[in-house]
């Protein structure tokens, strides 16, 4: 996928943002503009909630099958309700939540040594188990390639060094981009 223009990432977090006040706020949102032809490609995408600066939700999809904005919407709604390492968002949590999106690239087959940190995520799988980090994860914990290999090893319920033993390491790339704080905040300062 082409990077998105700052347009398009700006309707895809207000889309996200809807998608939330409708679905857990139930607060019905106005009629959606048109939607830019660009995000009607398929694409895979991951949604990331933030509250107060601490993950509160992560949901996302690697293939590209369904149009970009139906993936962020369906990851917004997943990553607020049902990620397993969190009790759902309640209604009154919503205005405070900082909403993140990563537009992922298609999977490539890749060896270790070419692993980039802050360029690359990872995606490795050995028979059933799967483990996925987007790129940025490394960059936040400051991780070096090897650990980041581990820890993806590790997110997939395999050895830490299953990288070194036969598992299949795929990487991507992600256009990220997120909202600039939440919109409560927001309103109360210029209110």
């Amino acid at each position: 996928m082409l990077p998105l223009t700052e347009a398009e990432q700006q309707f895809l977090l207000q889309l996200a943002r809807r998608t939330l006040q409708e679905k857990v706020q139930l607060q019905p949102g106005p009629p959606l503009p048109k939607i830019p032809a660009t995000l009607e490609k398929p694409s895979g995408a991951f949604v990331t909630l933030r509250q107060a600066g601490n993950l509160r939700g992560c949901i996302g999809r690697v293939e590209a099958v369904m149009p970009l904005y139906q993936t962020v919407c369906e990851c917004a709604l997943s990553a607020a309700l049902q990620d397993p390492r969190f009790d759902p968002v309640r209604p009154e949590e919503v205005p405070y939540l900082r909403i993140g999106i990563s537009v992922l690239s298609s999977l490539q087959d890749s060896r270790p040594e070419e692993v980039e940190v802050g360029r690359h995520g990872l995606y490795i799988s050995c028979g059933l188990r799967r483990g996925l980090l987007l790129p940025q994860v490394a960059v936040e914990w400051n991780w070096d390639r090897n650990r980041f290999l581990e820890e993806t090893c590790l997110k997939a319920g395999l050895p830490p060094d299953a990288w070194r033993r036969g598992s299949r390491i795929q990487t991507f790339t992600a256009q990220v981009f997120e909202e600039q704080e939440p919109i409560e905040r927001a309103l109360t300062r210029t209110g």
